[in-house]
Formats: C-alpha cells, sequence, structure tokens
C-alpha cells in the first residue's frame, strides 16, 4: 500500500549543517592514525557520560560497549575527528517502528520494548559535553520525568528529539535559548504506557526566540490552555518549514502557516477560516478529524502548491465539484496525496476529477458519494492507490480505469457497482497489485473477461465478493501465481476447484475464501501452506476428506459442504493454532478424537449436523478459551460430563438432537452461558435452579423434548435479556410462574444493553441456529434468530390459572401453552400482547368466554383454542375477521359465532336450527351430547335394576 505519510521536504541548510558537512569533508582528507591504541575521547566528557549511564536503567544491555577508554567509540557516541568533543548523542530506541504502537499488544511484545528501553535520571554531568550539537532519546521510557531544564543550555545544539519517551510537566521555558536548534521534536505519545504521562505548555512565547528552527512537533502536548494568541510566537520563526500538533486540544487555527502543517484531530468547529484560501506556500496540509463542517475549502490562491492534503474525518458536506474545479486554473497542480475520507460529501464525483493530474494518492472513501466513476479518471496517469470504498456509489466503472498504468491498489469495496467490466478496464494496469471490489446489490457488477485473455498484472491480494465471475473458473484467475490473500465470495462460480492453480500458491498463500458459490470436486489432501491463516470453503459442494493443509491456520471454515469421512486423530497436531473450526452441515463421521480437545487456542467448535457418534468426551477443560460449543444433531450418547463445567469462557453451548441421557451436571452452574440448547436428548432431573441465580445474563434457554420434571424454578424469572424460552415437551409440573412478567427484554425488547453487547460480539464470529414452533410448524431461524421472542410450554403437565401477569409482555411473539392441564379463564387482558403473531392454548381445560381484548392483536396470524371448554359469543371485528379457520375452535362445544356455523341468536350458544343427525355424527362437537345422554339413560337403568334386588333381598 502507497503510504499514507508523505516525505519530509529536507529544510534548508542551515548554518549548523553546513558546519557539519564542511568539518567532515576536512576530516577525510586528514590520515587517520593507524594505531589501535589511539584515544580521541576527551577524559572530563568520558567521566560526565558515565555519570549519565549510572543514573540510566538499561535492562537490555545497550550501554554495555560503555567501558573502553575511547568514548567516541561507544554505542551511540560521536566525537569531532579533530577536536575528540563530543558532539552527538544518539540513544533513541533501536526496537522496530513497525512493531510499535498497537502492534506491541496485538503481537504480544511489549514486555519486549519495554526490555528495549532506556529510562532513569538524566543528570547535569551532561553539562561537560559543551560542543553537543545533536541529542536523540526518543522511543524510550522515561516514566514521567520533568524534562531537564538544562537541556536549554546547550548553545551550539542543533537536533534535539524527545519524541515517545515519556517525559511529563512542563516543557521548560530555557528551551528558548536554542538559537541554533534547527530541530525539535517533543511528541508526547507514548508507546509502552498508553499515554499514562502528560507533557504540557502554558505558554510558548519561548518558542519566537528559536530563530533558526526549522522543524517543530508538539503532537500530543497539552496545549488547550495557551488561548487564541498561541500561533503569535509560530508565527515570528523565519525558517520554519514543518509543524506538527497532532491531538493538542488547539481550539483555532494560525492565520499563516509553514509550508507543512500538520493539525490532526484537534477541537475545531465550524468551516474553514477564509484566510485559508489565499495560502500560496503550503505544501503540506492535514487537517483530518478536527470536526470542519460546511463546504471544502477552495484554496484559490495556493491549491496549485500543495503537494499533500489530509481533510479527512471531518465534517464537509458539499463543494466537491468546485474543489476539484479549482485545479483547472493549475498551470502545474502538485497534489500528489489527497484524503478527503469518511466525511458527508453526498455528491457525484465530478468530471474535473483528472484536472489534478499529478495525483498518486486519492482516498475518498466513506464521503457518502453516489453516480459512476467519470472517465476523466483515466487523466491521472501517475496514481497509484485509488480508494472509493463504503460511498453510495451505484453507476459503472469507467473504462478509462485501465489507462492508470501506474495503479498498485484499488478499492472499491462496499458500494452498489453495476454494468460490465471488460479486458478494458482492466488493460494497461501492468503494476496493479491489490484490488478489492465488493457490490452490495449481489451480482448487479458482471465480469465478462473472456475465458483464455492472459492479464498484464500479477496480484498480491484478490477480493471480489458478491461479483458475477462465473460460472467458469477463468484463466486470468487462475494466471494469478502471486496471490497471498484470495477472496472470491458470492462470485457464481459452479466449476470444479482448480488444484494446480491452487497448489501452485499454496506456498504464500494468507487467506482463502471461496465461500458461497457452487464449487465442486475434491481438494488437496496435503498441500504445503506455512503461512495460511483463513480458509473459508463455506457453502459450496466440495466432496472427499476433509482437507487438513496448514499447521499456522487459525480459521478454519468448511461447513454446508460434502465432505466425508472422520476427523483425523491428530488433528491438535496438524493444526495447533485453530481458533475458530467450523464443519457443520457436512457427512462427517466417527468420534471426537482426543487431540481436538487439547486444541488450547480454540475458541469456537461447530460441527453440528453431521454423523458423529461415540460416547460424548470426557475432558473438555483444557480448551479454556472455548465460548461456543456446537455438535447438535449428531449421534452422541451417554452423559454430559461435569468437565463442561470446567470451561471458564463458554457462553453458548448447543447440544441438541443427540441421545445424551442423565442429570445435568452441577458443575454447569460455573458457567457464565448467554445461550443453551440441550433440546432433543433424554436428559432428566429436576430443572436446573443455577438458571437465573449463577447463570442470569442468558437469552436463549432450549430444553424442549428430553425428560425433565418438576416445577419452573423461580429463577427463570431472575434473566433480564431472555428472549427464548422453550421447554416444551417434557413432563414439567405446576403453574406457571406469576413472575415471568419480570422478563425485562419480553416486556421492553431489545432495549438490554447486555443483550445487545452479547449479541453484537456473538454474531459476528457466530450465527446461532434453533428450531421454533410458528404457526403450528417447525421453522428454522439462524440470521433473524435474535429477533424472535418466544415462550413454548406446551406437551407439560402444567396446571392452574394463566397468570395475569404474563399480558404484560407486550414484546412476546410467540406464546405455546397447548397439551397441559391449564383451567379457568384466559385474562381479560390478553389484548396487550401486541406483538404475538402465534398463541396456541389448544389441548387443555380452559373455560369461560373468549376475552373481547383479543381483537386487538392486530399481528396475531396463527391462534389455536381447540380442545378446551370456551363458550360464548367469539368476539368480532378487527383480527377476528381473518382468524376463520374453524379448526381454532374445534373441540368446545358451547362456542358460537363467526366462523362456526351455529349461531348465538337465542342466547344459549346452541343453534336455532335443527341439525341432522348424521352432520351431528360428522361433528365432534356434537358427539359429546350423544355420550352425555347414553351415560345418563344407562345410569338411570342400573340405579333401578339395584333397587329392585336390595327390595327382594329385604323381602327374603
Amino acid at each position: 500500500m502507497v503510504s499514507a505519510k508523505s516525505v519530509s521536504v529536507a529544510p534548508a541548510p542551515h548554518m549548523c549543517t553546513l558546519v557539519l558537512f564542511s568539518f567532515h569533508l576536512l576530516v577525510l582528507s586528514v590520515p587517520f592514525a593507524s594505531s589501535s591504541d589511539s584515544v580521541l575521547c576527551i577524559e572530563r566528557e568520558r567521566e560526565a557520560l558515565l555519570a549519565f549511564k549510572a543514573n540510566l536503567t538499561d535492562p537490555s544491555g545497550r550501554l554495555a560497549s560503555w567501558t573502553d577508554a575511547d568514548c567516541c567509540r561507544w554505542k551511540g557516541i560521536r566525537c569531532n575527528n579533530l577536536t575528540g568533543n563530543v558532539v552527538k548523542i544518539d540513544l533513541k530506541n533501536s526496537f522496530p517502528e513497525s512493531a510499535r504502537g498497537a502492534a506491541l499488544l496485538e503481537n504480544g511484545d511489549l514486555e519486549a520494548y519495554e526490555r528495549s528501553c532506556l529510562g532513569g535520571e538524566i543528570t547535569p554531568s551532561l553539562l561537560e559535553l559543551k560542543h553537543l550539537e545533536y541529542i536523540d532519546l526518543s522511543a524510550n521510557d522515561f516514566q514521567g520525568i520533568l524534562i531537564p531544564r538544562f537541556f536549554g543550555m546547550f548553545e551550539n545544539l542543533c537536533y534535539l528529539n524527545l519524541s515517545y519517551s515519556s517525559f511529563a510537566g512542563e516543557i521548560p521555558s530555557h528551551f528558548g535559548n536554542l538559537s541554533k536548534l534547527n530541530y525539535l521534536d517533543l511528541n508526547a505519545g507514548s508507546y509502552g504506557n498508553s499515554g499514562m504521562f502528560q507533557l504540557t505548555s502554558t505558554d510558548l512565547h519561548w518558542i519566537s526566540r528559536m530563530s533558526s528552527l526549522q522543524y517543530l512537533d508538539l503532537s500530543l502536548v497539552k496545549l488547550d490552555s495557551l488561548g487564541s494568541d498561541w500561533f503569535l510566537a509560530i508565527n515570528m520563526l523565519p525558517d520554519l518549514i514543518e509543524l506538527h500538533l497532532r491531538r493538542c486540544d488547539i481550539q483555532s487555527l494560525p492565520s499563516s502557516l509553514p509550508k507543512k502543517l500538520d493539525m490532526t484531530a484537534n477541537s475545531f468547529y465550524g468551516p474553514v477560516p477564509d484566510d485559508f484560501m489565499n495560502l500560496k506556500s503550503l505544501e503540506f496540509l492535514d487537517l483530518n478529524s478536527l470536526y470542519l463542517e460546511g463546504q471544502l475549502p477552495r484554496f484559490s490562491g495556493g491549491l496549485c502548491q500543495l503537494k499533500r492534503l489530509d481533510l479527512s474525518g471531518n465534517k464537509f458536506t458539499r463543494g466537491l465539484k468546485d474543489f476539484f474545479d479549482a485545479f483547472s486554473n493549475c498551470s502545474q497542480a502538485l497534489l500528489e496525496y489527497l484524503d478527503l475520507s469518511a466525511n458527508g460529501l453526498e455528491e457525484e464525483l465530478p468530471d474535473t476529477l483528472g484536472s489534478a493530474k499529478s495525483l498518486q494518492y486519492l482516498a475518498l472513501g466513506m464521503t457518502e458519494m453516489w453516480g459512476s466513476i467519470p472517465a476523466s479518471i483515466g487523466d491521472l496517469s501517475s496514481l497509484r492507490m485509488l480508494d472509493l470504498s463504503f460511498n453510495g456509489m451505484n453507476g459503472t466503472i469507467s473504462e478509462s480505469l485501465g489507462r492508470l498504468s501506474e495503479l498498485e491498489e484499488l478499492y472499491l469495496q462496499a458500494n452498489s457497482w453495476t454494468g460490465v467490466v471488460t479486458e478494458t478496464h482492466l488493460m494497461n494496469l501492468t503494476k496493479l497489485q491489490h484490488v478489492i471490489i465488493r457490490t452490495d446489490s449481489i451480482k448487479s457488477l458482471i465480469f465478462n473477461v473472456k475465458n483464455d485473455w492472459v492479464p498484464p498484472f500479477k496480484l498480491k491480494s484478490l477480493d471480489l465478493v458478491n461479483c458475477l465471475l462465473g460460472p467458469r473458473f477463468s484463466t486470468w484467475l487462475q494466471f494469478q501465481s502471486e496471490l497471498t490473500s484470495v477472496y472470491l465470495k458470492n462470485t457464481g462460480i459452479s466449476d470444479q476447484m482448480p488444484k494446480e492453480w491452487l497448489s501452485k500458491i499454496s506456498h504464500q498463500l494468507a487467506y482463502l475464501d471461496l465461500s458461497d458459490n457452487q464449487i465442486t470436486g475434491e481438494l488437496p489432501h496435503q498441500m504445503i501452506s506455512p503461512d495460511l491463516r483463513v480458509i473459508d470453503l463455506r457453502n459450496n459442494l466440495f466432496e472427499g476428506q476433509v482437507p487438513f493443509w496448514s499447521t499456522n491456520a487459525t480459521h478454519f471454515y468448511l461447513q454446508q459442504n460434502s465432505f466425508s469421512g472422520p476427523i483425523p486423530s491428530n488433528i491438535g497436531e496438524l493444526m495447533p493454532a485453530l481458533v475458530y473450526f467450523f464443519l457443520s452441515e457436512n457427512r462427517i463421521n466417527g468420534s471426537i478424537p482426543s487431540s481436538l480437545l487439547k486444541m488450547k487456542s480454540l475458541q469456537v467448535l461447530s460441527i453440528r449436523s453431521n454423523q458423529l457418534s461415540g460416547e460424548f468426551p470426557e475432558n473438555w477443560s483444557e480448551l479454556q478459551l472455548l465460548w461456543v460449543l456446537d455438535l447438535t444433531n449428531n449421534s452422541f450418547t451417554g452423559n454430559i460430563p461435569i468437565s463442561i463445567g470446567s470451561l471458564s469462557a463458554l457462553s453458548i453451548l448447543m447440544l441438541g438432537d443427540n441421545d445424551l441421557e442423565g442429570v445435568l451436571p452441577s458443575s454447569m452452574q460455573n458457567l457464565s452461558l448467554i445461550s443453551i440448547d440441550l433440546s432433543g436428548n433424554r436428559l432428566s432431573g429436576k430443572l436446573p435452579k443455577w438458571i437465573g441465580e449463577n447463570t442470569t445474563y442468558i437469552w436463549m434457554i432450549r430444553l424442549r423434548s428430553n425428560l425433565f420434571d418438576g416445577y419452573i424454578p423461580d429463577g427463570f424469572c431472575n434473566l433480564p435479556i431472555l428472549r427464548i424460552l422453550d421447554l416444551a415437551e417434557n413432563d414439567i409440573s405446576g403453574p406457571i410462574p406469576k413472575c415471568f412478567g419480570n422478563l425485562t427484554s419480553l416486556v421492553y425488547g431489545n432495549s438490554s444493553v447486555m443483550y445487545n453487547k452479547y449479541s453484537r460480539f456473538h454474531r459476528y464470529m457466530y450465527q446461532q441456529e434453533a428450531v421454533v414452533m410458528f404457526k403450528g410448524r417447525p421453522l428454522k431461524y439462524s440470521t433473524t434468530l435474535e429477533y424472535v421472542n418466544y415462550i413454548d410450554l406446551s406437551g407439560n403437565r402444567m396446571s392452574g390459572n394463566i397468570p395475569d401477569e404474563i399480558t404484560g409482555l407486550f414484546q412476546l411473539g410467540i406464546m405455546n401453552l397447548s397439551h397441559n392441564y391449564l383451567n379457568g379463564e384466559i385474562p381479560d387482558h390478553v389484548g396487550k400482547l401486541r406483538s404475538l403473531e402465534t398463541l396456541d392454548l389448544s389441548y387443555n381445560d380452559l373455560s369461560g368466554k373468549i376475552p373481547p381484548s383479543m381483537s386487538d392483536l392486530t399481528f396475531l396470524s396463527h391462534l389455536n383454542l381447540s380442545y378446551n371448554n370456551f363458550s360464548g359469543q367469539i368476539p368480532t371485528g378487527n383480527q377476528f375477521q381473518v382468524l376463520n379457520d374453524l379448526s381454532m375452535y374445534t373441540g368446545n362445544p358451547f362456542l358460537c359465532g363467526n366462523p362456526l356455523p351455529n349461531s348465538c341468536s337465542n342466547g344459549t350458544g346452541t343453534s336455532d336450527e335443527p341439525v341432522d343427525d348424521d352432520d351431528r355424527l360428522e361433528d365432534g362437537s356434537n358427539m359429546t351430547g350423544i355420550y352425555i345422554s347414553l351415560a345418563s339413560g344407562f345410569g338411570v337403568g342400573l340405579c333401578g335394576v339395584c333397587f329392585i334386588l336390595w327390595v327382594k333381598d329385604i323381602l327374603s
């Protein structure tokens, strides 16, 4: 990638620089002493340096060479070769710059960096070095000590760099005495301690006396108390070329500027001041993340001289066309770097874009632009990087893009591109290395490239998502033999996998994503891929054995294919670094090998819907990072082991649809589950009381189709983010807890902070699935599962009334209480369940009238009240006008009214019209009356017979 940092323009030669240069030329003309014993170092200066060293901490031994007699040969010390005076101290940390910053934590190198730092105290003994011209202590860690005031006494000093070294307190005003200083870097950033120490300045007037200063960096120095005249001192520096004031809490812009200005991430608001419009000497301007708004500045006086401009991360909303129009007035526009990303420029990319002919780096991502890429893009003949990502671009990509012969990086992701890409778009891109084109409109961008076309470029990374490339795996793709990253997700390829091409790139490949296609065939069983970290082949038609290629892979997604065979017994040795392991919905058989349970980096294990069998594994205790375990829909037998409770990170436990048995181990109360699915097994015992006591932030509980018995513990009511509760088809008894009305998420919906926190994190890395009974039929939910609000207690032995409190669950969408022994009436306020779509109360002993408020359930599309003892007229109006399926009222002989054939005109709930006997026999509701009559007659007759026998017995 082209660096976002432009190379600094060298300051004009200063007297210090000229003297040093002349001095070195003179030294070259003087023959060096051949004796290795000659000592150049001055003893008093050597003693001063040793005193300096004695007060420093040096855990890595960087100053180990500071022992011999000649201090001029010590590491980091340079002397004048004629006089022997020390002129340079360069003790900057040599720890690789690319490995500093956030990378220290990401790579686990923080401890190594801290060991490489010098620290301690800086003693005044250095004042003996009266000829010192250069000091660099950057990237060390001085743990918040003050910058020594005596630094202001080195009257010959030309260069001072104390950046990223954790100094704190007020910058000494004595620096104003350094009249020869031309480079001062006090950047208060910090690598190791994350900005724990603060460097400040409440008065910058001392700067005005540093008449030779050319480069000044005060980034991250707290300057918020300076007031609005802070820049007066800056303006008095006649030779200043480059000024960096990043994140200084400054709230106003200077009225005059050096050639290079970086004021990133300060607290400016409003439009760019008019003074900026006529700046003629400005070459470098960085004003990103400043809250600037309104129209883009036109820079009518100085845009032609600018070489770098960064206005990203502001709130500009217009002016894109005027901005590029201004270049047409330049005889030669020098702008090489332009970043306007992360603004709100809801405009088309103008045709005058091509006026900035010197552009090498153009970043217009996240600007809300729309439309097409104009043909003038081809005029930017020097362009090396183009970023139009994350916009609303909804047009075509101009063929003139193919004229950008210097282009190396092309980023067009997250737009809605349309049209066709042909060889013309690509024919001259000889230096192209990195391409990302991802469309939001699936397959609206078509690659119509001849199958035998050979491209002129060799890509390092190729990312084409939702573009139509197929159905063939084209030659131009297979020609790319230097790829390290391949993303061809959902590209319509239905061809056989080219094994030869895959083997060719395997040695350098780091990322491989061919998901959501219909690629067929078997993959190579053995392939050397030492750098391969991510393998994503999900949702294709691959067959054969699972390919275990890379010993360093961390992400392995092979779900939704037709892979078969067992998981290798040595999987733990084959892929020891694995973090995410997905083999769901294949034909994997056998058992889980013991070596898999020793993969200590594993966080997600999903092998649902396969043909795995055997005893459920016993020892899970080594997987301490595992937060998802999904073995749903296999054939595991045996008990859930106690060791499951030792998985301290486990959040999602999915073991449904197996053949597990026994009681849940008490060790499971140690888990911090947010989702549990144990449905479709033969688990028994009481419902676990630890749910709601130890485990409170759980949003889904599915225990249906087991052998659980007993009451529902009150702890189930202490679950503020519970949205799915499925206890159906068990042997649960007792009443429905009244405290169900306390289920917060079913009252207020998605407002729970904890639910949002968990769902966002887990949804990104792992997509849960569950089967929900919706409208009487099983329906699989995955991407929309988090929006399901569901209670299913059906198929148990629950008794008592439906509590009124349950009508306060305003967000409840599905409620199934069927096939129980519930009695009493439906609560009058059931109409408050305004989100209810499915309500099943069938096969209970409920009675009374159907509450009129039920007509207020405007979302209700499935209702089943069959086989209860309801009576009276069915409510009319609203939702009851569309709920006209007779079967939902079957088995309630005393109901009447539409849609039933018996009207309620006689007020008895029976029909006024004669009903023929055949009709009664066909209607189950009329059979009830027949059975009652037969039973009554039989009873009277039996009593009569008994009475006669009794009389006879008395008379005899």
